[in-house]
């Protein structure tokens, strides 16, 4: 984008020196290239004006195990997060807040409040902490799945206490999947442009509106312009969840799995999209899978109407179904085709 407002310049710079006989046109061409800079900035601009006071920025001090023996008591970490209710709510990354041992929250106001973990989701690096306060300045969710690429993007954060540094840019890739430090794929991930500084993790990436759509979670060291955010959509689920149970409730099987490959004969004969199926490798004594029958070696193709040949197709799929409610298992044991039914626990 900078870039671009180069050229720009330049260019207004070459046609006011140029004396050509086409000045009155060039002249509308500058009025009108300036036209659109001003509209982005006052885009930009107006986003930070209004999502700016609702954009905090967290301290934490580690606890003592996660610290080690001996270690002084500190703010050792740090990060941002948004303010999305007016009593209090915060959404930042899970990695920001982890270990905590207790957590200060600082306004662009001046003010400075305690804070408490409500909940965290290691599998999508999402966290809710609440500040110890009412009145705050809220921010408005968007719709994470009406974004389209090429759309213009604004990240914020407070980081390290700097106030409501911005950054612009656009989507730049939309679907993206990452892993979290808890090992399963994060769906639906938004790529963009828009630079991250250490201590944005947590704030919101905003659209033109001022409507937050992600919550910026990881940028990719060493390379230029690759900032990824977790979709508003994904962090609604997470949030209620957080609220209401304290914890994410995702179902659970009790097996232990790795992905295979079958051969051709096999993927034809089962009508299966790709030539994977997802083995069983452990059952876990008392578990949902040993009740429902499953054994070792078992190669499980569908779930319910769903095909799966991952390990991370299988977590999809069990990731927002609900625990207690039976799940048909369609496998391969010893050649034969087999069903099973089983019911998933909260894990």
């Amino acid at each position: 984008m900078n870039q671009v407002l180069q050229w720009v310049y330049n260019q207004d710079a070459e046609e006011e020196s140029s004396e050509s006989g086409n000045g009155g046109s060039r002249r509308a061409v500058r009025r009108s290239d300036r036209e659109l800079l001003d509209a982005y900035s006052r885009a930009v601009t107006q986003v930070a004006e209004t999502v700016g006071p609702s954009v905090v920025a967290i301290s934490v001090r580690k606890n003592r195990a996660a610290r080690g023996p001996g270690a002084e008591p500190g703010a050792e970490g740090a990060g941002s997060g948004v303010i999305i209710t007016p009593d209090g709510f915060v959404l930042t990354n899970n990695h920001v807040v982890e270990d905590s041992g207790g957590l200060e929250v600082s306004l662009t106001d001046g003010r400075t409040l305690k804070a408490q973990v409500v909940g965290t989701d290691p599998a999508t690096d999402l966290a809710v902490i609440r500040i110890s306060d009412g009145g705050l300045p809220a921010s408005e969710l968007g719709d994470s799945d009406l974004l389209k690429v090429g759309q213009l993007v604004i990240a914020i954060g407070n980081p390290l206490g700097f106030q409501s540094t911005v950054s612009a840019g656009v989507v730049s890739a939309l679907g993206r999947s990452l892993r979290s430090q808890s090992g399963r794929l994060i769906d639906g991930v938004i790529q963009t442009d828009a630079a991250l500084n250490p201590g944005n993790s947590g704030g919101p990436l905003v659209d033109s509106r001022g409507r937050v759509v992600g919550i910026n979670t990881a940028m990719i060291y060493m390379a230029q312009g690759i900032s990824f955010a977790i979709p508003i959509n994904t962090a609604r689920w997470v949030v209620t969840e957080l609220v209401m149970h304290g914890r994410v409730r995702r179902a659970y099987l009790g097996i232990g799995a790795q992905s295979r490959p079958v051969n051709r004969r096999i993927q034809h004969s089962l009508e299966l999209s790709n030539p994977f199926v997802v083995q069983v490798i452990s059952v876990e004594a008392g578990g949902p899978a040993e009740q429902a029958g499953l054994e070792v070696g078992d190669c499980i193709f569908g779930l319910n109407a769903n095909q799966i040949g991952t390990v991370d197709d299988l977590h999809r799929l069990l990731s927002k179904w609900p625990p207690g409610t039976g799940l048909d298992i369609k496998l391969l044991r010893r050649g034969r085709v087999e069903s099973l039914r089983i019911i998933p626990r909260e894990g």
